[in-house]
Parts: structure tokens; C-alpha cells; sequence
């Protein structure tokens, strides 16, 4: 049997590459959605760059000609704006059996989906990401979160980590009792 090389077109290369690129994101985003299932968190921690920003910005419902400050800014109110230094806090907390949001433990699925990958850089790579978390606790608690996360993975010692995960939920009022999972 005789083979024949496909002969390549333009670009193809190029579109090879980011297929590859998308594939090893989606697989660490679900190996990342598997740590926080299994609550793992130190390990999901290790994920992060020391300089991260784990940021959260709070929404509100607007009528649609009003749509500008839907989301709050940089500066406004956020569910959460934390750096590494407070991501290892609450990880200690969520470890410790004295957190009492989470004794007894919750029971999560962390489904990620639509990774799309928005813009290269040498060691830097800007994703998006939509995102379904399912969490139960105590019998009968349930909540749902739905969203879009805007990550820069950064590329440290041949792996990606978080530098900086931006989480807009779609929800604009939150009816949980608590905001004790990571997104």
C-alpha cells in the first residue's frame, strides 16, 4: 500500500494549532472542574498564579434602553474580588470543619462548555467560557448557576494557570443561601 502526503493549504496549519491549543484548555478546565467536584481545593488552588485576580462583579436587571451598568465596573460592588492571598483563605476555610456554610459538605457538578478561545499572546491565552455549577446540600438545598468566565491562562513551567478568571453570572439576583463554591 502506497501512501500520499495531503498536500496543505494555507492556514491549515494554523487552524491545526488552535484546535490543539482549544483541546488542552477544554482538558484543564475539566480536570479543574473535577478538583472542585471532588473537593480538592488546595489542589485547585495550585492552578493560580501568585498575582491572580478572582473577581466576580455583581449584576443588575435593566430595561434595555438602559443596559449600560448591567454589570458593576472595576470599581463597584463585587460577590467577590479576591487575590491569591484571599483564594487561600477561603480554601482554608472550606477545609476546616468549623466553616459552617459547608458542614455538612456540598455536593457540586462543575459543567464547562462553549471554550472559545479569544486571544494569543507568547505566554498568555485570553478564553471564554460558559459555565453550568449544580450544587446540593443539606437534603434538599439546591441551587444553579449559570454564566461566562473570561480567563487569562498563562503558561508557568509548561502548564496553564488562572492569572485572572473574570465571572459574569447570568443571574441577577442570587437566591442562594450562601456563595460558598468556586465558579
Amino acid at each position: 500500500m502506497t501512501t500520499r502526503a495531503i498536500p496543505k493549504e494555507d492556514g491549515r496549519d494554523a487552524a491545526l494549532a488552535r484546535l490543539l491549543l482549544r483541546a488542552e484548555i477544554e482538558d484543564f478546565y475539566y480536570a479543574e472542574a473535577s478538583l472542585l467536584d471532588e473537593r480538592r481545593y488546595s489542589d485547585w488552588l495550585a492552578l493560580f498564579t501568585e498575582d491572580t485576580r478572582y473577581w466576580i462583579p455583581t449584576r443588575q436587571n435593566r430595561m434595555q434602553h438602559q443596559m449600560q451598568g448591567e454589570t458593576s465596573g472595576e470599581e463597584g460592588t463585587a460577590l467577590a474580588d479576591d487575590d491569591r492571598w484571599a483564594l487561600e483563605l477561603k480554601v482554608r476555610q472550606r477545609e476546616s470543619a468549623k466553616h459552617w456554610c459547608e458542614n455538612p459538605c456540598s455536593r457540586t457538578r462543575h459543567l464547562v462548555t462553549n471554550v472559545r478561545i479569544h486571544r494569543v499572546a507568547s505566554d498568555e491565552v485570553e478564553v471564554k467560557s460558559s459555565f453550568l455549577v449544580y450544587r446540593n446540600r443539606a437534603g434538599d438545598d439546591v441551587d444553579l448557576w449559570a454564566g461566562e468566565r473570561t480567563d487569562t491562562l498563562r503558561r508557568v513551567a509548561g502548564s496553564y494557570r488562572i492569572a485572572r478568571r473574570y465571572i459574569l453570572l447570568d443571574q441577577g439576583v442570587l437566591l442562594s443561601k450562601n456563595l460558598s463554591v468556586f465558579f
